[in-house]
């Protein structure tokens, strides 16, 4: 690379739990810049998901990380052109990727629902993929499957 790497943008936490994961969601999640509108989605799929859990007793916000990280996958595929053919490699993922990844499955998935309102979709995506079902789970045990299947390419990893 001719230029130096641009610096890392700090993101501040967000005003209720004070955690930048939830800030860095909220920003996947937003529209058009309307941050405060993607923030009461936020936080009313949360108070849904405390509802739907609370004989659980564990914290909505608790379940959120828990369910991004049962959606964040390890290994994904990437095309490498070698002498004609097109190989499908299997790389392993940085950790910023990885998260990043999982955060826009979530939404992804959470769009994609028939429901009401975006909050009760989001919701709804949040407890699947706390209880390891729903399409942003299904999308990362279907990369993995992929990754394993072409596990005998992976020495054309660059």
């Amino acid at each position: 690379m001719r230029k130096a790497k641009p610096k890392k943008r700090v993101i501040l936490p967000d005003p209720v739990f004070n955690d930048q994961k939830v800030s860095k969601f909220v920003n996947h999640l937003m529209y058009d810049g309307k941050k405060s509108v993607s923030y009461k989605i936020f936080y009313d799929a949360l108070d849904i998901v405390k509802g739907k859990t609370q004989d659980e007793g564990k914290e909505p916000l608790d379940i959120w990380k828990e369910a991004l990280d049962k959606i964040t996958p390890q290994v994904e595929v990437k095309s490498r052109r070698i002498g004609g053919a097109t190989f499908q490699v299997p790389t392993e993922i940085r950790p910023d990727r990885k998260t990043s990844i999982s955060m826009k499955n979530l939404i992804n998935f959470a769009r994609k629902r028939a429901g009401k309102s975006m909050a009760e979709k989001l919701a709804a995506e949040i407890l699947d993929a706390y209880h390891e079902q729903g399409g942003a789970y299904k999308r990362k045990e279907d990369l993995h499957r992929m990754a394993e299947a072409n596990r005998a390419f992976a020495h054309f990893r660059f």
